[in-house]
């Protein structure tokens, strides 16, 4: 409910264009022993190893995205070293160690997402340029269910360097515009994509 601080991270819900978003991912593999949960909904980049890691930045000109963020992590898949059978996850649980692990990613940067703002936003925001509320972590999300609890920060700008473009808000059952805790509709930035962004890494 949109009245209820319950952020879920960032989910896809269709393209920019307005063409449904069909399911699409990349497969990137994940170092061994990585020791940081990712959850399903985090933003992910590729480090310098040409492995996955979580962002741990909030998007803003002052503190941008890493050159190789790549997108919006679903879920994983690895061999279980203590059951030693493949297993697919809806996180990834920090230190595991497994040679095979690959993360699944959305990485079309033209990929709309729904994600909770951290409070209320109002019809005015449209258009403006958004950032996180605060810093994904090892914490910034339930090991429970596996999802993220990343949300949107309610300041907006008009400048430029923002990870985020807010682009509508859900209008459904429990929730609208301008609720105490708005369910917003983004998508990444030129700049803060590294599809779009022309910095390698």
């Amino acid at each position: 409910m949109a009245t209820t601080a319950a952020p879920y991270g960032l989910k896809p819900v269709g393209r920019v264009d307005g063409m449904p978003y069909a399911g699409a991912i990349r497969q990137i593999k994940i170092a061994s022993g990585y020791g940081t949960n990712i959850f399903n909904g985090s933003i992910v980049s590729i480090a310098t190893a040409g492995t996955l890691e979580i962002v741990t930045t909030v998007g803003s000109a002052a503190s941008p995205f890493p050159a190789g963020t790549i997108g919006v992590f679903v879920g994983c898949q690895y061999t279980d070293p203590s059951l030693g059978y493949l297993l697919q996850n809806q996180d990834w649980p920090t230190g595991t160690v497994a040679s095979d692990a690959v993360g699944f990613v959305i990485d079309d940067p033209m990929v709309v997402y729904q994600v909770q703002a951290a409070g209320s936003m109002a019809q005015a925001t449209l258009g403006a340029n958004a950032v996180l509320n605060a810093a994904q972590s090892t914490s910034t999300g339930s090991t429970t269910t596996g999802n993220s609890t990343t949300a949107l920060s309610i300041t907006t700008a008009v400048t430029t360097g923002m990870a985020f473009r807010v682009v509508g808000f859900v209008e459904s059952t429990g929730s609208t515009v301008g609720d105490a805790f708005t369910d917003v509709l983004v998508k990444f930035n030129p700049a803060a994509h590294s599809y779009t962004n022309g910095v390698g890494i």
